[in-house]
């Protein structure tokens, strides 16, 4: 019975993951699409491409965190994992109903730290996982948010004398191609280990695997596929939001933006951070449109977005702990 239990948490631990691709595939197409560089169905294709092959270029240091860096892995049951996931999926799947580009990263995080804290009280939860983690939910739009400003200005400086920028808009269009492409490599590297280090958690819970094990093939295949998938099939409410909505963008910002918010991601993947690609992103987006004019950015939209960011974590930690606390009773 018991390996039934872990392979249907398995199974629910990858649907997240798709669900991640589709309501996070604004994150890597939003800015190529509103540019109108490649159509959509193109757009999603170069994007889920990308994801999958993210597992070749970084290692699994923000699986790691994700399994041992946040819960106690003592507290780790199939119970806790399950209601966890379901708690992060419940939260995706409302924000992307509403159009609101909120974090499927936090969501699990709340989701982990909801259904502990439900079994174990809030000292299973590893205080120092959850301060970095909370950390970078300020720090990565920010960091995303100038970088794309500096980029924007010292870009528009250079480009701004020349005599044909028709020809200047067309370099940016092909120049897009390649930023697009570096933002959903950062997208896969960061947001499929998430699902790995959730899969490893459960092997670990079971007997599966040591603390200090590396994540099996299986699980990263499996967790990259899954959101590549769930990329192809697009989130386009979330897309209008973060592509339109926000700010009007050009080829050039579109780079920019795009460029800045990779920067951010390959670096944090490599020290084993997990961060919110949606953050990051919507810092760079509203960073080019502030560097273009302070009321080229819909303040209004961007504030529902922030909202919806502070919400994260304790809305899907308490839909976690429901979860648990209705497992608990049945079972």
């Amino acid at each position: 019975m018991e390996d039934v239990l872990f392979w249907l948490v398995v199974a629910v631990a990858l649907a997240f993951d798709f669900v991640n691709g589709f309501h996070d595939a604004a994150n890597s197409i939003a800015t190529v699409v509103a540019t109108r560089v490649l159509k959509p169905f193109q757009a999603v294709v170069w994007a889920a491409t990308f994801n999958f092959i993210a597992f070749a270029v970084f290692g699994t240091k923000v699986a790691a965190t994700i399994a041992t860096g946040v819960v106690d892995p003592d507290v780790l049951t199939i119970g806790v994992v399950f209601a966890g996931l379901i708690g992060a999926i419940a939260w995706n799947v409302l924000t992307a109903w509403l159009g609101l580009p909120s974090s499927s990263s936090h969501a699990l995080v709340g989701g982990m730290v909801g259904a502990a804290v439900a079994k174990a009280g809030w000292d299973s939860v590893i205080k120092e996982g959850l301060r970095k983690i909370g950390v970078f939910i300020v720090y990565s739009p920010l960091i995303g948010l100038a970088l794309a400003f500096s980029l924007f200005v010292i870009v528009s400086w250079i480009v701004h004398r020349a005599r044909q920028p028709r020809r200047v808009n067309r370099t940016f269009r092909v120049l897009q191609l390649g930023s697009a492409a570096a933002f959903s490599l950062g997208h896969g590297a960061n947001d499929a280990q998430k699902t790995m280090g959730v899969i490893l958690a459960l092997l670990i819970a079971t007997g599966r695997a040591t603390e200090h094990a590396e994540v099996p093939l299986w699980v990263v295949l499996s967790a990259h596929a899954s959101i590549a998938l769930g990329t192809l099939l697009g989130g386009w409410r979330i897309v209008r939001t973060m592509g339109t909505r926000l700010t009007h963008l050009q080829p050039m910002g579109g780079v920019c933006a795009e460029s800045s918010a990779a920067s951010v991601l390959f670096f944090v993947s490599a020290k084993g951070i997990p961060v919110s690609t949606t953050h990051t992103i919507t810092g760079a987006i509203v960073g080019v449109g502030s560097a273009r004019r302070l009321s080229a950015v819909r303040w209004g939209v961007a504030r529902r977005v922030v909202w919806a960011w502070v919400l994260t974590i304790p809305g899907a930690a308490a839909v976690a702990a429901l979860t648990y606390w209705i497992i608990s009773l049945v079972s």
